[in-house]
C-alpha cells in the first residue's frame, strides 16, 4: 500500500506544521479560506511512487505557482479546485536553481495544463518591492492546530489568515505569529504548516508569496509562536514566472 506523504516545509521527516491564534475560533480560519478560490490541492506521485498532497495557486486558465520542493521528482500531478475537481497538470517546471538543502533559495515551481482551470478569477502577480510591513493573506491545505500547540492535526479543508510581513532574507518574505499582547497582532493571525507547501501569501488581491518552509530558533519547527514562515517571493521571479508561462 502507497503511504501519502505530506509535505515538509522545512524538508525534514519530523516537522509538524501549520497554526492560528488560540483565541480566535478556527471556523473563522475556515471561511477566510473559502474567499482564496485560486488556493487548491497539488497532489501527485514522485518517481519513487510515493503519493504526495500540498497546496498551489491558480494564476490564469492553464497555470498553477506551486513551491519547487512540491514537485520536484514528481511523475504525475494534479491541480485539485476548491469544488472538488481535479485537472491533470501535463507540465511541470521548478526553478533550474533550487536545492532542496539550500532552504530560501529559489523554491519555486509553475505547471501547465492543457484543460482549462476555469475559475471565476485569478491574482495578478505582485511585482513592487516594498512587501516588509505589508498586511498579508496567507492561504493553504495544511495542517492546523495554534500557536500554543503547534499544528497536530490534518482534515483537508482549505485555511486562510493575515499576518504583516517582517522581513526578507535570501528569497523569502518571513511571517512570524504574535503573542496575545502584541501591538502588531491582526485579528486573523496565521502562518503556515505541513501541506500549506505551494500555496499563496496575498498583499491585497495580488499574489505576493508561495508557501515554502518553516525556520524554527529552538529548532522545534512546528508552527508555534517562536517559529518563522517563508513565502518564496513573488517580485523576485515575475520574469521567470512570464517566460515559463510562455513555454
Amino acid at each position: 500500500m502507497i503511504k501519502l506523504a505530506f509535505l515538509f516545509l522545512v524538508f525534514v521527516s519530523n516537522l509538524y506544521a501549520g497554526t492560528i491564534d488560540p483565541v480566535v475560533s478556527d471556523k473563522k480560519y475556515i471561511e477566510y479560506g473559502s474567499k482564496f478560490e485560486c488556493v487548491g490541492i497539488i497532489s501527485g506521485v514522485y518517481n519513487n511512487d510515493q503519493q504526495f498532497m500540498a497546496s498551489g495557486v491558480a494564476i490564469d486558465n492553464h497555470h498553477v505557482l506551486t513551491a519547487a520542493h512540491v514537485v520536484k521528482n514528481s511523475v504525475s500531478c494534479r491541480f485539485i479546485t476548491s469544488d472538488g475537481r481535479e485537472i491533470c497538470l501535463n507540465k511541470v517546471i521548478y526553478h533550474k536553481d533550487f536545492i532542496e538543502k539550500n532552504y530560501g533559495f529559489f523554491d519555486i515551481a509553475i505547471c501547465f495544463s492543457e484543460e482549462p482551470i476555469n475559475l471565476n478569477s485569478y491574482p495578478d502577480l505582485y511585482t513592487n518591492n516594498d512587501e516588509v510591513e505589508k498586511i498579508c493573506s496567507i492561504a493553504g491545505y495544511g495542517f492546523y492546530g495554534t500557536f500554543e500547540t503547534g499544528a497536530i492535526n490534518i482534515d483537508n479543508k482549505k485555511r486562510a489568515g493575515l499576518n504583516i510581513i517582517d522581513s526578507i532574507d535570501n528569497h523569502l518574505l518571513v511571517c512570524t505569529p504574535s503573542y496575545p499582547d502584541d501591538a502588531k497582532k491582526t485579528k486573523l493571525e496565521f502562518i503556515i504548516a505541513t501541506g500549506d507547501s505551494g500555496g499563496g501569501l496575498f498583499i491585497g488581491e495580488k499574489l505576493a508569496g508561495i508557501n515554502s518552509c518553516i525556520m524554527a530558533k529552538d529548532k522545534k519547527p512546528n508552527s508555534s509562536y517562536t517559529d518563522e514562515s517563508g513565502h518564496t517571493r513573488i517580485s523576485q521571479f515575475v520574469d521567470w514566472i512570464i517566460i515559463h508561462k510562455s513555454k
